[in-house]
């Protein structure tokens, strides 16, 4: 089987070039309109302060910061195509957005330069989950806060097993996308307090969506 184009450098920047451009075109169809606006809307409107996006993707978080209570944010993306698109909606954002390549994993940031941090999408497909979460939380201020949406591991063992069995095509053909992650166990291990947690049901995709305290 062919794989998907993707390139990764040194200091961790990739391209999977076919599925930024995939994510693109379907992030403007009903599902996201639906389902994701009204989640992004309620997860990226309790940010405050000065503000890190994990993972901006190609930037539909940006438009739901609020300017009353932001002051900046930062925004990492490894990837240069997803980039590209984010560029494009940072400029049309009520706040400023300043868009570095980087990846979660080496956070070019000072220890606690944050009171908030947001998160839609991304640990799925980080290569070091534990590693990212212990960058995020070295970057909070005490008392910060992890704004998080994430597809999970479903706990029933049929849909578990299925995620994982799923798994080996999702990572080659959804940008590294792991259908099988336990996210929240994560951000626990790394320390984190979680504060409010909600589960939702979708399919063979549980999400969950959750505030956490450093």
């Amino acid at each position: 089987m062919s794989l998907p184009p993707k390139t990764t450098t040194p200091n961790g920047h990739t391209s999977h070039r076919l599925f930024a451009n995939y994510y693109e075109r379907t992030s403007r169809n009903g599902g996201e309109e639906r389902f994701m606006k009204l989640l992004r809307q309620e997860v990226v409107g309790q940010a405050h302060g000065h503000v890190l996006e994990i993972g901006a993707g190609n930037g539909l978080n940006f438009a739901f910061y609020q300017s009353t209570t932001v002051e900046h944010v930062e925004a990492i993306e490894p990837d240069s195509v997803m980039l590209s698109y984010a560029r494009t909606r940072a400029q049309a954002a009520p706040v400023q957005v300043n868009l570095i390549q980087a990846p979660v994993e080496k956070l070019p940031f000072a220890d606690e330069s944050f009171e908030s941090v947001v998160a839609t999408l991304v640990f799925c497909s980080v290569g070091d989950p534990q590693r990212g979460l212990s960058e995020v939380r070295r970057v909070l201020k005490p008392g910060g806060t992890l704004l998080m949406i994430e597809h999970v591991r479903a706990h029933g063992t049929i849909a578990s097993t299925m995620q994982t069995i799923i798994t080996p095509l999702t990572r080659l053909m959804a940008g590294n996308c792991h259908w099988n992650r336990d996210t929240e166990k994560t951000v626990l291990e790394t320390g984190f307090k979680i504060e409010q947690k909600r589960n939702l049901t979708w399919s063979m995709l549980p999400f969950v969506v959750l505030r956490a305290i450093k």
